[in-house]
């Protein structure tokens, strides 16, 4: 198992105001251990109240990767003078003495994300979220290698630091399932918070989960493949062999045997071969073949 890192707790000087004297100190000379971004403001600046916050906020979400420092222009008119502050807000970025980038006006909350991430890879840093999405990545590397409970771990840990991290949370519930803990994944399924309900990757999960107690009561290929052969329009018979299929791994037959049985009654038992189909398919990669393939001969047979 790997331990998960989003990098060093937050220094407790990441934001600081400063002063024309002090400008040379805090900003320049920092900046070339850090990335510095620097805000100048105004306390009669509408806009400034808004942006202000906002950035802190990024700047704190990083951890130390960067750092914030606010000018007073009314405090700092040689300064803004020299930097050809025409108006404000006005954001800039300063690495090894430099100014490396910069903005004007309030900005969404997104791109001023986007923009200190920038900032941060300017400076050979990383951004905590690339940092989680790594995390998530290696703990999709234990579990297509078996080891469930290590990934499990991972995924909650990474949880901890991001509690709507949709991919490390629909990971969390495979794991389970595939630690054969269903009761445990529906726990976690039913925890989801909104926001991530919905989500591809928790669909993707609760799909899998379904799946997971369906092939807990499949009965047997062998004799489930008997009764098709002798009985070819026994719909129900083929089914219940197209969950064993899926339950035993064979997955593109399962897709076969539910497209036949909507090919022959698109409406049988409540049109159960298509509700099938799609909770496989939702259960797999969109770019599966398995679903690619799955989906165009449905839609062939839907509106021919």
């Amino acid at each position: 198992m790997i331990e998960l890192s989003t990098g060093p707790a937050a220094p407790a000087d990441l934001i600081n105001d400063t002063t024309e004297a002090n400008f040379m100190a805090d900003v320049v000379e920092a900046s070339k251990e850090v990335p510095i971004i620097v805000d100048f403001w105004a306390p009669w600046c509408g806009p400034c109240k808004t942006l202000g916050p906002m950035l802190e906020e990024a700047v704190k979400a990083a951890k130390g990767a960067v750092k914030m420092v606010k000018v007073n222009v009314d405090e700092a008119q040689a300064i803004s003078g020299q930097l050809q502050i025409q108006s404000i807000p006005t954001v800039y970025a300063f690495y090894q003495g430099q100014p490396i980038d910069g903005f004007q006006g309030a900005l969404p909350g997104s791109e001023i994300k986007e923009f200190v991430d920038r900032v941060i890879a300017a400076g050979g840093g990383e951004a905590p979220g690339e940092t989680l999405n790594a995390a998530v990545e290696a703990a999709e590397e234990m579990l297509t290698e078996g080891a469930a409970v290590d990934a499990a771990q991972t995924f909650a840990a990474i949880l901890e630091e991001s509690p709507n991290n949709a991919a490390a949370y629909g990971g969390l519930v495979r794991a389970h399932i595939a630690m054969d803990d269903l009761d445990q994944a529906e726990a976690i399924l039913n925890g989801a918070a909104a926001e991530i309900s919905s989500s591809a990757e928790v669909e993707a999960a609760h799909a899998q989960l379904e799946l997971a107690r369906q092939a807990a009561n499949a009965g047997p290929v062998a004799e489930l493949s008997a009764v098709v052969e002798a009985e070819p329009d026994n719909l129900q018979a083929r089914f219940d062999l197209a969950q064993a299929l899926h339950a035993a791994g064979q997955t593109q037959e399962a897709v076969d045997h539910l497209l036949g049985i909507f090919r022959k009654d698109r409406e049988w038992n409540d049109g159960a071969a298509k509700t099938q189909l799609f909770t496989i398919f939702d259960a797999l990669k969109p770019n599966d073949p398995v679903v690619l393939n799955g989906r165009r001969k449905l839609s062939s047979m839907i509106f021919a």
